[in-house]
């Protein structure tokens, strides 16, 4: 459930709102709606901040788990020489690659030493140095008085009178000479090599002190939270009268609507002023989710896509959880992949218990998974991609025959349709899909008759729930079998094609005349027929919904596929021992790897079935924020 809040607006005096936000913290029960601050003090916790991840950044991750906590100014003292340390580096570094690239612009000259072309100049040889292809050197006048050093396929290195210079055909080609000899720049890339070796082994030595460097970032973004609140509190001058004034600071936020009388008695005890208000669709107000420790298992997975339900929308939780351990199941599709996941889930529980600390939901929600998918496993007798008849015949007798792969090639025929017409295990699974859709779209909009049971707005979700009876029929006769599910089809008297057209007319029209009720069905029918467009795709909308949890099937197709491919290139190999390891290998990648793109798959398919298709029909754009209490 979502937890109902209460809007509340606080006013203390402003020489005390460093006080009454230090027992607001100890109290820990409001979120105050206050995202900018100034001032000295704010600025320097966020320097702090800054140059304790560079610190951490710099060490890198520690090579043994040993750690040393020290305080709080003694760790920012590390990490002010780490600091220090890295920019000499940099510096090392930096001035290594200008040396670098000067060698490799001389490279090709030998060895040159400046001081001694100087020295030759002091003595009247003043000369340059040049360089140019071959066939520019050859064109080269003979008034050009040149000495030839050295030449390759293309180019020609040479030495001329400084003279000429003045000449236009040498100009361009001069070398500019280094200011130190390449020997010496060589040195001193050696050495500065050596340097960068030697700081960054002692900034290494440095990685002990990461856990406390990341506390220090903890207390400073405490801090950082408490100065936002203290300086971007607003104040005003409240006249008593004509001799004096009184400043007072305030701000507003939420608190849980049951935590409102322990905030009113903190009020009373602080002398506050306090006004206490119901929350509006125009308040962005934050979401807090409170519900039983077996469907606060799924919290790790919508952490991790930082999906969080609006204040005003609907908490689906245990909806999430329950489908998507289905489409999990599903996806998978091989109950020995559900071994595997089971026994990682239940060794890393068992870890956990040994060492005697708080089991993770993390690791109960992938065991759930696992389960999940050995019963989809087991009720399609699915094992490691093998085929039946490899199978023991217990575990074929566990599967439910209309889906289970030992009776692939059977055609299932149902009490309406003709001798030699029936529905294949492969259409049976495709109808286990879309009435997976019809039931977890249906509650979606049965949630929304629920919240609009007592308005005629209710009658728009029942024309849409009758919308998706008649399209999943729709869905059966268009995309299953078409001889099965005609619309011609009679069954005890009821021709069931006939209904089905009715049910999406009568639902449409409903929709089409409640979907936008607010007081007034005239201005609802208006309002729907500005939107005509988009009410008539509504409709596609219904079935392409519907056939979107196909995916499902397909995917699950196309990954039981992968394992029977890779048995099938594994196989041969299994029965000579020379080849055997390989074989080995070959089987812990091929189904390695096609866990890992299931993995994938449950993001991309399983996840968006719960998030889109569903959340489109609760109307639900997870448009929320976490309820976050400015507390210790």
């Amino acid at each position: 459930m979502i937890v109902p809040m209460k809007k509340i607006s606080l006013i203390t005096l402003r020489e005390q709102k460093e006080i009454t936000l230090k027992k607001l913290r100890k109290l820990g029960i409001v979120q105050i709606e206050i995202s900018e601050g100034y001032g000295e003090k704010l600025a320097l916790c966020k320097e702090q901040i800054a140059l304790f991840e560079r610190a951490i950044y710099s060490v890198g991750k520690p090579k043994s788990s040993e750690q040393k906590e020290v305080p709080f100014w003694e760790a920012l003292e590390l990490a002010k020489e780490i600091e220090k340390l890295s920019e000499e580096k940099s510096a090392c570094a930096s001035e290594r690659a200008a040396l670098t690239v000067e060698l490799e612009r001389l490279k090709n000259w030998g060895d040159i030493d400046p001081e001694s072309i100087n020295s030759l100049a002091e003595n009247g040889i003043d000369v340059g140095f040049y360089e140019m292809s071959k066939s520019e050197y050859n064109a080269l006048p003979d008034t050009v008085k040149t000495v030839k050093l050295c030449s390759d396929r293309s180019t020609v290195r040479f030495m001329a009178e400084k003279g000429g210079d003045d000449a236009p055909e040498l100009g361009n080609y001069r070398l500019i000479l280094p200011a130190k000899s390449t020997a010496e720049m060589r040195r001193k890339a050696e050495t500065l090599e050596l340097r960068i070796a030697e700081t960054e082994g002692k900034i290494s030595s440095f990685a002990c002190y990461t856990e406390s460097f990341k506390n220090a970032i903890v207390a400073l973004e405490k801090d950082v939270e408490f100065e936002t609140y203290s300086t971007g509190m607003a104040s005003e001058e409240l006249s008593e009268n004509e001799k004096s004034e009184v400043a007072v600071a305030y701000f507003t936020g939420y608190t849980e609507a049951e935590n409102v009388d322990k905030l009113k008695k903190a009020a009373r005890d602080n002398s506050w002023g306090l006004f206490v208000e119901e929350p509006t669709v125009e308040d962005d107000v934050p979401t807090k989710l409170k519900n039983n420790r077996f469907v606060s298992l799924i919290y790790p997975l919508t952490d991790f896509l930082g999906t969080v339900p609006g204040y005003f929308e609907y908490d689906i939780s245990g909806w999430f959880l329950g489908f998507i351990l289905i489409f999990f199941g599903i996806i998978f599709g091989d109950g020995g992949y559900g071994l595997l996941i089971s026994a990682v889930a239940g060794a890393l529980i068992i870890k956990a218990k040994l060492s005697k600390k708080r089991i993770p939901p993390a690791f109960l929600l992938v065991g759930l998974f696992g389960l999940s998918t050995v019963l989809w496993g087991t009720l399609t007798c699915t094992w490691f991609g093998l085929s039946p008849e490899a199978l023991p015949e217990w575990l074929k007798a566990l599967s439910v025959p209309v889906i289970s792969n030992v009776y692939g090639d059977k055609l299932w025929t149902l009490p309406w349709t003709p001798e030699g017409v029936g529905l294949t295990t492969a259409q049976n699974l495709q109808i286990f899909c879309f009435t997976l859709a019809l039931i977890q779209l249906t509650v979606a909009h049965v949630k929304g008759a629920v919240r609009y049971r007592k308005s005629v707005k209710v009658l728009g979700d029942i024309g849409s729930i009758l919308q998706l009876l008649g399209i999943y029929y729709l869905v059966l006769s268009l995309v299953v079998n078409p001889e099965v599910f005609s619309f011609g089809l009679v069954v005890g008297g009821i021709p069931v094609g006939t209904v089905a057209i009715a049910l999406i007319g009568a639902g449409f029209v409903l929709s089409f005349v409640f979907a936008n009720y607010e007081g007034s069905i005239i201005k609802s029918i208006l309002s729907s027929l500005t939107n005509i467009v988009s009410v008539l795709l509504g409709v596609v909308n219904v079935f392409s919904d519907i056939v979107s949890y196909i995916r499902l099937w397909a995917v699950g197709l196309a990954g039981a596929a992968i394992s029977a491919t890779v048995n099938e290139l594994a196989g041969p190999l299994l029965g000579n021992f020379m080849f055997m390891i390989i074989a080995i290998i070959l089987l812990v990648f091929g189904h390695g790897l096609n866990m890992v793109l299931n993995v994938l798959s449950v993001i991309v398919h399983g996840i968006r079935l719960n998030t889109l298709e569903f959340s489109s029909h609760l109307d639900m754009s997870w448009s929320g924020r976490k309820f976050r209490p400015f507390e210790e």
